[in-house]
């Protein structure tokens, strides 16, 4: 009745690629500061307009310390969107690798780092929170090698592992990163935040080095979750959510790894829809003229002349236990990326399977 109906949260979890990067350290940090970037200030504004509980940002300066990030909630703050509790660790976007890993025979550019980035953190990807974070039971697969991931698709020529061995033997999967975070629900219990943003499978040769790591990247999930990483998946229920950076049908990369994500049986896809990718595909020629999906899913305006055109780059794609009230795709002026989001109803604390959380787990990770 209606006290057990009572019982029922609703979150709105949401992705975006902000695109909020600068071309040196500190600079975005100096850019939130003064308060006169447009960009920044549309950030916020959509972001605040869309009112996610739990975001993740994509395409976000790290710095050590998360003096951008502390800068920025502060905006989202005096916005009317408080995040009292983030998260942001160190990603593999231009972290040096001291290899050669693109093959070019130099070394210390922005493809040699373990994930393209021109200094250490550019491009990288925070979690904010309305809800506690618990950060002691978190996962972090950011630092695995990609020739540890069961079934990798390693790169190669006829010459043999592509660029080298020895760059595959310190190459990481991860282009920024992959995150398990815990986010404590007000009854107590878990809900697993899965984030990551893969690398475009673009802009490499006929090794298709980037193709098939972004494969991997999006595939690391459905490895982690069928207990295929020497972990036990969470029990309690999951949502992974990021930039895969690969459209099920249009522009280029292997397609394999995204269609066995949002078709994974403890995964749904409630396939988030806007107008405005049916507009801009009805305005244009060229590859959109020409595209196979759904307008209306794509999340990201690349271009149609020379670029792909709108693609369904990031996701939003929850357990199967919770039940989908609504979704769609938030359009902030002049950006070339939608925030996604997806509204879900969790189950109360009697449904959830043995080895979720407790109250007083929770309260211990609240501290």
């Amino acid at each position: 009745m209606a006290g057990t109906a009572c019982l029922a949260e609703t979150l709105r979890i949401a992705t975006w690629h902000v695109d909020l990067e600068r071309d040196g350290p500190g600079l975005l940090l100096r850019d939130i500061l003064k308060g006169e970037d447009r960009d920044i200030a549309a950030a916020v504004a959509a972001i605040a307009d869309a009112a996610p509980d739990i975001l993740l940002l994509t395409g976000f300066d790290w710095d050590d310390g998360g003096a951008a990030l502390g800068a920025f909630a502060d905006r989202l703050s005096a916005a009317g969107m408080p995040f009292p509790h983030r998260f942001a660790a160190r990603p593999n976007a231009g972290l040096p690798s001291g290899a050669d890993l693109d093959g070019d025979g130099r070394l210390g550019g922005p493809r040699d780092a373990q994930g393209y980035g021109r200094f250490a953190g550019q491009g990288g990807m925070a979690l904010l929170s309305k809800l506690p974070l618990a950060r002691s039971d978190a996962r972090d697969f950011t630092d695995l090698k990609w020739a540890e991931l069961p079934g990798a698709m390693l790169p190669e020529t006829e010459a043999g592992p592509f660029p080298s061995k020895q760059a595959l033997a310190v190459q990481r999967l991860s282009s920024v990163g992959h995150w398990d975070m815990p986010v404590i629900l007000r009854d107590g219990s878990a809900l697993h935040v899965l984030g990551f943003a893969a690398g475009p499978p673009v802009f490499d040769g006929p090794e298709d080095r980037n193709g098939k790591r972004n494969h991997d990247e999006i595939a690391l999930w459905s490895r982690y979750l069928a207990g295929g990483l020497g972990l036990d998946a969470p029990e309690a229920p999951v949502v992974v959510l990021g930039r895969a950076n690969l459209d099920p049908h249009d522009g280029e990369g292997l397609r394999r790894a995204i269609a066995q994500l949002t078709a994974h049986p403890r995964l749904q896809d409630p396939a988030p829809r806007s107008p405005r990718g049916i507009e801009i595909s009805q305005a244009q020629g060229g590859a959109n003229a020409a595209q196979r999906g759904d307008p209306a899913l794509d999340t990201a305006d690349f271009g149609d002349d020379p670029g792909p055109g709108n693609l369904r780059t990031q996701y939003v794609l929850p357990d199967r236990a919770l039940r989908v009230t609504g979704s769609g795709i938030a359009w902030a002026e002049d950006h070339r990326h939608g925030l996604v989001w997806v509204d879900i109803d969790l189950p109360t604390a009697a449904d959830q399977p043995a080895g979720t959380f407790s109250a007083s787990q929770a309260r211990t990770a609240r501290k």
